[in-house]
């Protein structure tokens, strides 16, 4: 079985629920503090042991690649001006990844977006990484690590899941379990899944929160997947195909999600990845007392 190496970031949606920031800046730019969000997402694909990152991007988005350049003339602009290790880190995001881009000018869905990552991965297994999705374990391995590691382990491909409250599942893919229990810990076989449905009918409470890992047979399902919900490929579709010929599991990965393409959990995150820089939890800290003060 080979190994997981490489792995996809599906970048070209609009932005609409953070306009009007994003009418000029790409949503996975927006920074928790002052990293982009995509960063944290390819720092946890690096760390996952991830050798390749195809970026599924917009000709508009242009920044995400300018991010991840080198600018040679302003890191030496910052050597210059007695600023060494900002330059220092400029070139250590400019370096820190394999990274390659491919535009989706008319995006119909994840599946479809998925889809273009076909040639990028030359019939081996692949990660998926939403943007949407932040995912920190803060005490143990990255929530994309511990899903490779049940990928090596069962062969099949694997979701990541959490349990959602029973209010928020028409918001999610939702799996039904097997009623067979866990394959291993925290890992299970799924039965089905349906993409956002309505609270009563929901099977279960495990969400899909941004994590996949994938046979490269996942291709062929989805070049026949029809179109679903909203008029788009539906990446839930596909997966649902590949379950019947294939054992698709759900694992249900340890750590702290936050949904960043919420502006409360866009806030919520900054507000912990401030707490976690020892520049400025002490700050932060004495700034949520003087609130909690004057809230009572």
């Amino acid at each position: 079985m080979n190994k997981v190496r490489k792995a996809v970031i599906p970048a070209a949606g609009l932005g609409t629920r953070f306009l009007p920031a994003t009418k000029a800046i790409p949503k996975e730019m927006l920074p928790l503090v002052d990293i982009p969000t995509i960063q944290v997402i390819v720092q946890e694909a690096l760390d996952s042991g991830i050798e390749e990152i195809l970026i599924i991007s917009n000709s508009k988005k242009t920044a995400l690649e300018t991010h991840f350049g080198r600018d040679l003339a302003f890191e030496e602009h910052l050597r210059q001006t007695g600023k060494p290790e900002l330059a220092e880190q400029l070139k250590a995001i400019g370096t820190m990844a394999h990274i390659t881009f491919i535009y989706q000018e008319n995006p119909k869905g994840l599946g479809d977006a998925v889809l273009y990552a076909e040639k990028f991965a030359s019939g081996e297994p692949f990660a998926v990484l939403l943007g949407d999705d932040v995912v920190v374990n803060r005490e143990g391995k990255p929530a994309l690590l511990q899903l490779i590691e049940a990928f090596d382990k069962v062969g099949g491909s694997v979701l990541g899941v959490q349990t959602v409250p029973q209010a928020d599942v028409c918001k999610y893919g939702i799996v039904t379990p097997s009623s067979h229990g866990e394959v291993l810990p925290r890992l299970t076989e799924i039965v089905d899944m349906v993409e956002k449905p309505k609270v009563a009918e929901a099977p279960s409470r495990l969400a899909v929160l941004g994590r996949y890992v994938f046979t490269n047979e996942i291709f062929k399902y989805l070049k026949v997947t029809p179109i679903g919900k909203g008029g788009e490929i539906q990446l839930t579709d596909g997966i649902r195909l590949l379950n019947k010929k294939q054992k698709v599991y759900a694992y249900d990965f340890v750590g702290e999600r936050y949904d960043v393409g919420d502006k409360f959990g866009f806030v919520k995150a900054t507000i912990d990845f401030a707490l976690d820089r020892a520049d400025l939890k002490d700050k932060v800290e004495d700034y949520m007392k003087v609130l909690s003060e004057r809230l009572k």
